[in-house]
């Protein structure tokens, strides 16, 4: 059976439609309940039959320490992306450029150290920072975030940095700059797609991160974000803060999705500059 060729054309826009539905109804879903008063919570309408920002008021009450939580967040995901994204660019350049016995198994090394379940090295670290006193701190949060954020940010710029051509450093090296000079100078602008790429990654797996961060802390005031909304309580011992819980999903998600839409260009050009050379 053929396909009328006004149906085929449109085939491809109803497949990215109902792909970005799919992606999209958790989040919408997590909007409209986040709107909801608390009496309609369980209502099944698409839209609040009354649209209401007590959830919102509840979740920014100083009680709740909210704020203080996404600062929290912040500063772990900003100083996590930072430090990875610096020693990641050495070290992907390095295993890009340089020629040595037993590279494809370091590298397999790096790779294999991010696939570790975090449960499993959430204790030893838990016993080893109490022991240095590092437990409510930011380092204690950091430190075990970089174990998983680092290999991945490896692994991509290597793979970036092969396809970049040697005689780029070549030629500047003929017009007189050293290799690092070669590499500030002339890499590193060239391959600011793709670390800029790696660090919008980077940054949402440390920003989500919530094992580690619930482990390590116990104070409040040192809690991210994810731990913030687990620990968010009711009116009473036994109601559990539906509508609070989702509006501070809300605005644990959105400053992920503004970052996506305003840099999606950088993205998608870091994604796709290494594809040919």
């Amino acid at each position: 059976m053929t396909i009328p060729a006004p149906i085929r054309k449109w085939l491809p826009y109803v497949g990215v439609a109902v792909v970005v539905a799919y992606c999209l109804a958790p989040f919408y879903w997590m909007v409209t309940s986040s709107l909801r008063r608390t009496s309609d919570l369980f209502e099944n309408s698409p839209l609040p039959s009354h649209f209401s920002l007590e959830n919102y008021l509840a979740v920014f009450d100083p009680s709740q320490s909210f704020m203080r939580s996404m600062l929290n967040s912040l500063v772990v995901a900003g100083v996590t992306t930072a430090l990875a994204l610096v020693l990641a660019t050495f070290t992907a350049y390095a295993m890009a450029r340089l020629e040595f016995r037993f590279k494809r198994l370091v590298l397999t090394v790096i790779i294999a150290t991010s696939m570790f379940p975090v449960v499993s090295i959430v204790v030893p670290l838990l016993k080893l920072f109490t022991d240095i006193g590092w437990i409510n701190t930011y380092q204690a949060m950091i430190v075990p975030s970089m174990s998983f954020a680092l290999p991945l940010a490896v692994w991509n710029l290597t793979t970036f940095f092969r396809q970049m051509p040697e005689e780029l450093e070549h030629s500047a090296m003929v017009d007189g700059c050293t290799r690092g000079q070669a590499f500030r100078k002339i890499i590193i602008p060239l391959a600011a797609p793709g670390m800029f790429t790696t660090a919008i990654i980077v940054f949402i797996i440390a920003w989500n991160e919530f094992l580690i961060a619930l482990t390590m802390t116990n104070q409040e005031d040192m809690q991210t974000a994810p731990v913030a909304v687990s620990k968010f309580t009711g009116a009473s011992e036994f109601q559990v803060p539906f509508g609070s819980q989702m509006a501070a999903g809300v605005l644990v998600t959105l400053p992920l999705v503004v970052m996506v839409i305003i840099f999606q260009r950088r993205i998608v050009s870091g994604l796709t500059s290494g594809s040919a050379k």
